[in-house]
């Protein structure tokens, strides 16, 4: 992994570990809370996560342009590593898509604009969709996209796409594996957490160490047997 996805990965994790909110339902850092205050990822049915989840991954609301687009656009800014899962691996897409049919319906109309402004600026300036772009390139774009000099975009801005696809990126690591992402608790090992539990032990609080033991999420295990 080159040292810039090594220094990104390591931000993104320490911001998620800094973050109370992943203890609960998402983590819901503060540019989703300042474009999106009256949703929350706890809205999304726990059965349909689930069902959507077993399914193959999308199709609630992204066509499969779109989807190619987010799960590369989501790599990039969570990028996985040998023994490291990143936005891929944790299901991100299956995450953002279900959102988007259900609590973040009213994002719809912002992310098919984003996309297509997204599309188009990589057509204008590499000849390409950002799909097929190199991983250098893509993140030229991100970068661009980040510091508001994308061209092509109106309504959203291509800072306020960034900052919303960032967000919903880090809660489809981060969140409750029932809301359809952070699959098989891939976003949990990563950052130390264990999830919920019955108890924890004399020996666990005094341990240094990792926590071992898998995080009970009723539901979701029952989905996976």
């Amino acid at each position: 992994m080159k040292k810039h996805e090594e220094s990104r990965r390591a931000f993104l994790i320490g911001t998620a570990v800094g973050a109370s909110a992943v203890a609960g339902a998402g983590l819901v850092p503060n540019a989703l809370a300042q474009t999106h205050e009256q949703h929350n990822a706890a809205d999304v049915p726990a059965t349909t996560a689930q069902g959507h989840a077993h399914a193959g991954g999308h199709g609630a609301f992204l066509n499969d342009d779109d989807a190619v687009t987010v799960t590369a656009f989501a790599e990039r800014i969570m990028p996985g590593a040998p023994g490291k899962p990143g936005a891929r691996d944790a299901g991100v897409l299956n995450y953002i898509d279900l959102a988007l049919a259900g609590a973040y319906s009213d994002l719809q109309d912002f992310y098919r604009r984003g996309l297509a402004a997204l599309d188009a600026h990589c057509r204008t300036t590499y000849s390409k969709p950002f799909s097929q772009l190199t991983a250098a390139q893509q993140d030229e774009v991100i970068t661009a996209l980040e510091g508001g000099k994308a061209t092509g975009f109106t309504w959203p801005s291509a800072q306020a796409f960034f900052n919303t696809v960032r967000t919903h990126t880090m809660e489809g690591m981060f969140a409750d594996p029932v809301y359809g992402g952070n699959r098989n608790f891939a976003g949990w090992k990563l950052v130390g957490f264990p999830g919920g539990q019955i108890e924890f032990t004399a020996e666990d609080m005094a341990s240094s160490g990792p926590f071992t033991r898998q995080p009970i999420v009723g539901l979701q295990s029952k989905a996976a047997g």
